[in-house]
């Protein structure tokens, strides 16, 4: 740490504060391109399909991905896991508590 006690600033931290400030433009652009006025319907139900999709791709990441290849594992089984309790309509924490037995049953197993 420098003599004045502050630590330097890195690339880690100037990349956050950009993404913050990109964040905050890009959520103040919206009310003062549209001025008060609704979104246009079909602009509407594409704003809603992009977080499922995003989450859908997060979750096939998480499952499936590894070092530049596709890794089948005990991740699997817990994401059937889930998607079976989510099917017979289960609670949330019951879903996540499922999935994650499984999957430490199957690691355990293996």
């Amino acid at each position: 740490m420098p003599p004045g006690g502050a630590a330097p600033v890195t690339e880690a931290w100037l990349a956050v504060a950009a993404v913050g400030a990109g964040t905050v433009a890009i959520k103040a652009l919206g009310p003062v391109v549209l001025g008060g006025r609704p979104l246009p319907e079909r602009v509407t139900g594409v704003v809603e399909l992009l977080a499922p999709a995003l989450l859908s791709a997060l979750v096939v990441v998480q499952a499936v991905g590894g070092d530049h290849a596709i890794v089948l594992d005990e991740r699997l089984v817990g994401l059937a896991a889930a998607a079976i309790a989510l099917r017979l309509k289960a609670p949330v924490l019951v879903v996540v508590v499922g999935a994650a037995a499984a999957t430490a049953l199957v690691r355990f197993i293996a």
